[in-house]
């Protein structure tokens, strides 16, 4: 079994996944369900039931014939509020997309950005469109060398397209490593692509017998700028 590309000493290029990894958007999104419920007196199942329906449902969604994220998030929606057994008129389903310039970094987010651009070149790797990231990245306060969204490639990580697009953009994979919280849409992926990733594994999420393990594994982000700063030095 081939083991992980390993954190190349002279790195270029950090990119990163933007929703889980910079910004907190599961209580972005958990926020978002119990507002909209209240207005048909509903009152939503815990965080911790509804969360992992909304995964499962967005990753059946996007594995379908591409379509922009607002949609995605609109068909998600409907069918997450389906399975928590609350009646949702699809006419609004738009606030889960609406309510995206509310989801707000890790409190770490901006400090170790910006750490990290005295060093390096940035980049985001993100499954959104150009129009909702570019209301994310007014919360980010920090500028980006390159964005590869999947409005550019038309698809969905873990589909290889927004990796192949970045390496095609930057020359190669040359000095690169990923950053990103997500096991199923960047570790995996990058695996594939012999890309060095970092996996920020925030809740302690143990792998499977089955999952292959990434270059690193960290619980924060600023851990992960801790691993790259030393790589760097």
């Amino acid at each position: 079994m081939r083991r992980p590309m390993p954190i190349p000493k002279n790195t270029t290029w950090v990119t990163f996944d933007v929703y889980g990894s910079l910004i907190d958007w599961e209580t972005g999104i958990y926020d978002a369900f119990v507002k909209e419920a209240e207005r048909d007196g509903a009152t939503i199942v815990a965080r911790e039931e509804l969360i992992p329906i909304f995964h499962e449902v967005s990753q059946e969604v996007e594995a379908g014939s591409y379509e922009l994220w607002a949609e995605v998030l609109r068909r998600t929606a409907l069918q997450t509020a389906k399975r928590i057994g609350w009646d949702l008129e699809p006419s609004r389903s738009g606030f889960l997309p609406d309510s995206i310039p509310r989801w707000m970094p890790f409190k770490e987010t901006a400090a170790q950005l910006q750490k990290l651009s005295k060093s390096f070149k940035l980049g985001l790797i993100a499954n959104v469109d150009d129009k909702l990231l570019g209301q994310t990245r007014r919360h980010l306060h920090s500028d980006f060398d390159l964005v590869v969204t999947a409005q550019q490639v038309r698809s969905y990580k873990p589909e290889p397209a927004h990796f192949v697009e970045f390496a095609r953009r930057v020359g190669g994979k040359k000095g690169w490593v990923h950053i990103a919280a997500s096991h199923h849409h960047d570790v995996v992926p990058c695996l594939k692509q012999r890309i060095p990733v970092i996996w920020i594994n925030r809740s302690k999420q143990p792998l499977e017998s089955s999952q292959k393990k990434p270059t690193a594994e960290v619980s924060s982000l600023r851990e992960a700028v801790k691993l790259l700063e030393g790589e760097d030095g």
